[in-house]
């Protein structure tokens, strides 16, 4: 009777800890990740209806287009006369 009754509070503790975990995931699948403001940092958009792999390939995109214009700005030249 004893061992019934613990396997079946460890049924029920799992059963919380499920709900609870599904109910966190859900959650953070809704929200947007964003930067701090002024930290420099351009997290890239993706559309919510892509596939992972369409939306790895416009973050991938968005990434490489970034760099590129980050490689063309013209570097500060500095006063040492």
């Amino acid at each position: 009777m004893r061992s019934v009754l613990g396997v079946l509070s460890l049924l029920i503790a799992l059963a919380i800890a499920g709900v609870v975990v599904n109910k966190e995931l859900a959650a953070s699948s809704r929200t947007a990740v964003t930067a701090p403001a002024g930290s420099g940092v351009v997290v890239p958009a993706v559309t919510g209806d892509a596939t992972p792999r369409q939306q790895n390939e416009q973050i991938q995109q968005q990434v490489k287009q970034s760099v590129e214009a980050a490689m063309q700005q013209a570097r500060p030249v500095p006063d040492d006369k």
